[in-house]
């Protein structure tokens, strides 16, 4: 879920479509249970649920709660740095969509360091933009994103769908 404000280049209102999370479904245990920490619509958690997953998906506030075995979400962009050290805090597994810009920053490498692995995605990801209650989906996405890995257990610490 995020935005991107030409003014403020933040991010908090778009929404993760469905091929977003079937293309990496591989890689997530279907025997834990999934907490998807960012509401939105509340469509991510439906699309993962559709997907066979055991998920937590409810409006909560995501710095006052630790639930389920591992973290599944597309976090508010706004809001990466202190989503990151939140994450470092609760240390449990996660997937986390973000901008691939963010492996460059002081603060993604202080906090996490060569303890990450990514999947890069073949294609931008067009996420759904939630505007005034209504959704929409112009394919327009501008920049790069990536799923950011932590206690995955993944073959390769690089993977390219």
């Amino acid at each position: 879920m995020a935005k991107f404000d030409k003014k403020t280049f933040k991010y908090d209102h778009f929404m993760t479509p469905k091929i977003a999370w079937e293309s990496i479904i591989q890689y997530i245990p279907k025997d834990k249970q999934i907490w998807e920490a960012f509401y939105g619509d509340g469509s991510s958690g439906r699309y993962l649920t559709e997907l066979g997953l055991n998920v937590i998906h409810e409006d909560l506030d995501f710095f006052n709660e630790n639930l389920g075995d591992i973290i599944i979400t597309n976090p508010p962009f706004s809001k990466k740095k202190e989503i990151l050290y939140r994450l470092k805090e609760l240390d449990k597994p996660f997937i986390i969509i973000c901008p691939i810009s963010m492996i460059n920053t002081n603060y993604f490498r202080e906090t996490f360091g060569n303890k990450i692995q990514i999947i890069i995605p073949r294609k931008r990801i067009q996420y759904i933009k939630l505007e005034d209650g209504e959704t929409k989906c112009d394919g327009k996405c501008n920049f790069e994103s990536a799923y950011y890995c932590y206690k995955m257990g993944l073959e390769r610490d690089i993977t390219f769908l």
